[in-house]
């Protein structure tokens, strides 16, 4: 297995590094369905009753509904598969960060791919038997460790083939985690449709078919994977030089076990978590929001008809409305991390975060009275903004931190400073629905239920705006000496590239031991890359286009 050793996929002479951001997206779009996991949920709900849920005896314990194959699950139950993906994401990308940073991001999409699609295997079985406790381990865990190392396994490697538009690099992959939901979703419905029978639900055979599917762009994303070599960088880019005192961009290098001690890397961590346990908690409760704040206003009905009122038929027409207004929300989280990402580039990392937090908290404060005075359009409007940049906190965050702390292991120290992911999972949907229930048992109007809930969030944004002030360049003394940094290099099985070699578009490893790609990448392969990722992508934001357009019929 060495041939997945980091010293062999060391590129050479004309290897084009625009084959390396498909190779990431191949990854990210399958390990994204995580956030598409909800088109399962009721289907599982009837797993037992086809028709209908078969409910537990009052009288079984948790634990026996958990071990229960006689009755149907509840879909909090399925819920907490969500938990355990955003928990075990960011806890492997701090726990196996570093390991990758020596294995190479090659072995980590292999692992990646055998823990997530493995995963669904044992869902699968889950499923079959009736056995929640194997989807949780199954998908939840392993899964979500595979979740972590597909995540960050391209993060250090792009930004290192791409040292002059770092924020472009990390948004093209990241881009394709929000974008896995929108393709994985609508397959795993036509899935569900075909093997569906009457006594079968459809959902065991989909997880199998889509870990098949997953495994095989995965590993083909793994395996196209290549580093450049040490002292390689793009024709005629010069590195930005340090300002004494007041530069956001370092050409030096921290290592990742000194992370936990640097005030920086803590201000950054609570930035993280204040912008996703914002954006998070509104994502997951989109469509009851947009429903119970306009009503049947969404209908045509006259401004002030409640949710409650209407009729059966009505309600299914919101939900309808309301399954775009997610689309839609999905598609500006996609496109955020991307075109945010591309922005910091040229706004410079510390003032994107500024616009996220800034302009967040107005929007957030603003919100009330978007819903109060019936304003449906503008309502809509700043939800999509606020998706937007909370995907582009995603995306943006891997060049903040290699600005700060250097390219050498940003990679670890991304995986460790996602560990805010895993407290703003949790903590995120509890404050919205927490909240949400506080308030309709004190008996407020479920049109005015979430209020509060926008204030709270705009105070969250507005501590991280506070943070993000604070963050200053990196002091000396936290930066690896010259001796360090040439030992993790060793340890890292980095090789200089011969002076000849640097012509923009490769490296060369300028060692006989190490193996490296050889002959010029032809732009018909970077072409097929580019097609195998974006036409599924371009399939599944179609499909979500037609589900939001009934959001403003």
């Amino acid at each position: 297995m060495s041939f997945l050793d980091r010293d062999r996929t060391i590129a050479g002479p004309g290897f084009s590094r625009w084959l390396v951001p498909p190779a990431a997206l191949a990854i990210h779009l399958c390990i994204g369905m995580a956030y598409g996991f909800s088109v399962f949920w009721l289907p599982l709900s009837k797993a037992i009753g086809i028709t209908k849920s078969i409910a537990c005896a009052p009288e079984l314990t948790l634990m026996a509904q958990i071990m229960s194959a006689d009755c149907d699950w509840k879909i909090s139950m399925l819920g907490w598969m969500y938990t355990l993906f955003f928990v075990f994401l960011g806890s492997s990308a701090a726990l196996f960060g570093g390991w990758l940073e020596h294995a190479g991001p090659r072995k980590a999409g292999v692992v990646s791919a055998i823990c997530w699609c493995g995963g669904m295997l044992i869902s699968a079985i889950g499923i079959k038997t009736h056995q929640i406790w194997l989807m949780w381990l199954g998908s939840g865990v392993i899964g979500g460790i595979g979740l972590g190392l597909g995540y960050i396994s391209p993060v250090s490697t792009l930004i290192k083939w791409f040292p002059d538009r770092r924020g472009m690099a990390t948004g093209m992959a990241i881009m394709g985690f929000g974008g896995g939901a929108v393709i994985g979703a609508p397959l795993a419905n036509k899935l569900m449709t075909y093997f569906a029978t009457p006594t079968s639900v459809g959902v065991y055979e989909t997880f199998l078919t889509m870990a098949a599917i997953y495994f095989v762009f995965m590993m083909a994303g793994a395996l196209a994977y290549r580093v450049p070599a040490n002292n390689w960088k793009p024709a005629g880019w010069t590195p930005p030089v340090r300002q004494t005192g007041n530069a956001m961009i370092t050409q030096r290098h921290v290592h990742a076990s000194r992370v936990w001690g640097i005030p920086q890397f803590w201000l950054l961590w609570a930035v993280l978590c204040l912008n996703v346990t914002a954006g998070i908690g509104i994502l997951g409760m989109s469509s009851p929001l947009i429903q119970e704040v306009f009503g049947g206003q969404l209908l045509g009905l006259p401004a002030g008809t409640s949710f409650g009122t209407l009729t059966p038929a009505q309600l299914a027409q919101t939900a309808a409305i309301a399954a775009g207004f997610t689309g839609l929300l999905s598609l500006f989280n996609i496109g955020g991390r991307f075109v945010w990402a591309s922005c910091s580039d040229f706004l410079g990392r510390k003032n994107t975060y500024f616009v996220f937090l800034g302009l967040g908290l107005a929007l957030y404060a603003a919100i009330p009275t978007m819903a109060h005075s019936g304003q449906l359009a503008l309502f809509v409007a700043f939800f999509c903004v606020i998706l937007s940049m909370y995907g582009g906190g995603f995306a943006t965050i891997p060049a903040y931190l290699a600005d700060l702390f250097g390219t050498q292991m940003v990679g670890a120290i991304h995986g460790r400073l996602l560990t805010a992911w895993s407290v703003a999972g949790v903590f995120g949907p509890i404050l919205v629905t927490g909240f949400r229930e506080y308030q309709i048992a004190a008996g407020v109007p479920k049109a005015q239920v979430y209020d509060t809930t926008m204030y709270v969030l705009a105070g969250l944004v507005a501590l991280g705006f506070l943070c993000n002030l604070m963050v200053r360049p990196i002091a000396d003394k936290h930066f690896m000496s010259e001796a360090e940094l040439a030992g993790e290099k060793q340890r890292a099985h980095e090789r200089l590239a011969s002076a000849s070699a640097s012509n923009g578009n490769a490296g060369n490893a300028g060692n006989a031991a190490v193996a490296v790609s050889s002959g010029t990448t032809s732009p018909l392969v970077v072409a097929f890359a580019w097609a195998a990722v974006g036409i599924p992508l371009a399939f599944g934001i179609w499909t979500t286009l037609q589900k939001a357009v009934t959001l403003f019929q």
